[in-house]
């Protein structure tokens, strides 16, 4: 992939529409080897972004999907301790601390897996880790390395392409960010949002699609609990086109909303009267 260009044509060709900017980052983010951060409302597109960057250049995709409790057992290697049990039991002079009774987890499989290609490592939703687990990610983008006490130390023979996302549910610490290029990722226009649906939903008629764009975009101007993203919008239209025709936008209105009060408030306030 040659320059942002080369990025923006292979994302599209599985199905991602990046704007300019966006492409210019991932580029960089390739060609720099830094990690890259995405951060943006939840249903932007940025998790598609590494799925589709995976795709594009034939790469492993790695993902690590954070949660609040995460730490390193969870993210990068544990122990079989059944098998132990049962190897002490069986046999002599057996060694507990050796491959044979290695878990591997996402960020020890992103290292070893680039002895064999190309990696795109998706640490996904890293805002909803930890401060402690932020710090130990910070060895792992500086130096594509891990230490694990019993087997040494883990060296990538290639640096993955590691892409982090955030939704902003915290602000991430500043020694992390320094190590990222960072891109915020926000709501496409709906001239954007009707190419996306185009590409992602061919089966929808043009005017269904249209009204939805458009019905959407009046959605996001209103104050509610969730405001939808791109996947939402292709979820509509594809139920609306499933409906028929006669469909009117509130009859799969479920497929976009997801929170009660979200639905009673664009009903009563008449939202999309008219869309």
């Amino acid at each position: 992939m040659d320059g942002a260009d080369g990025v923006a044509g292979a994302l599209a060709g599985q199905g991602y529409l990046a704007d300019r900017a966006l492409a210019t980052a991932v580029h960089l983010a390739r060609t720099l080897r830094l990690p890259l951060l995405l951060e943006g409302e939840a249903g932007v597109g940025k998790t598609e972004v590494a799925r589709a960057l995976a795709a594009a250049t034939g790469a492993e995709l790695v993902r690590l999907q954070c949660h609040e409790g995460i730490d390193v057992h969870h993210a990068l290697y544990d122990w079989d301790h059944a098998r132990q049990l049962l190897a002490v039991r069986a046999e002599q002079d057996v060694d507990l601390w050796s491959e044979r009774f290695l878990l591997e987890r996402p960020l020890l499989r992103a290292l070893r897996a680039s002895d064999d290609g190309p990696v795109v490592l998706l640490v996904d939703e890293v805002d909803r880790a930890d401060d402690a687990f932020e710090a130990f990610l910070l060895e792992l983008l500086s130096d594509h390395a891990v230490s694990i006490p019993e087997l040494g130390t883990v060296r990538a023979a290639q640096p993955p392409t590691v892409i982090l996302t955030s939704n902003r549910t915290r602000e991430l610490h500043d020694a992390l960010k320094r190590r990222c290029l960072y891109h915020w990722i926000d709501y496409p226009t709906p001239e954007r949002e009707l190419e996306v649906v185009r590409v992602r939903a061919p089966e929808v008629a043009d005017e269904v699609a249209q009204r939805v764009c458009a019905a959407v975009a009046r959605l996001r101007g209103e104050e509610l609990y969730k405001l939808p993203g791109v996947g939402e919008t292709i979820a509509w239209a594809r139920a609306l086109g499933a409906l028929g025709p006669d469909a009117t936008p509130d009859d799969a209105l479920g497929a976009v909303l997801k929170v009660r009060e979200d639905l009673d408030r664009v009903r009563a306030l008449g939202v999309l009267d008219g869309a």
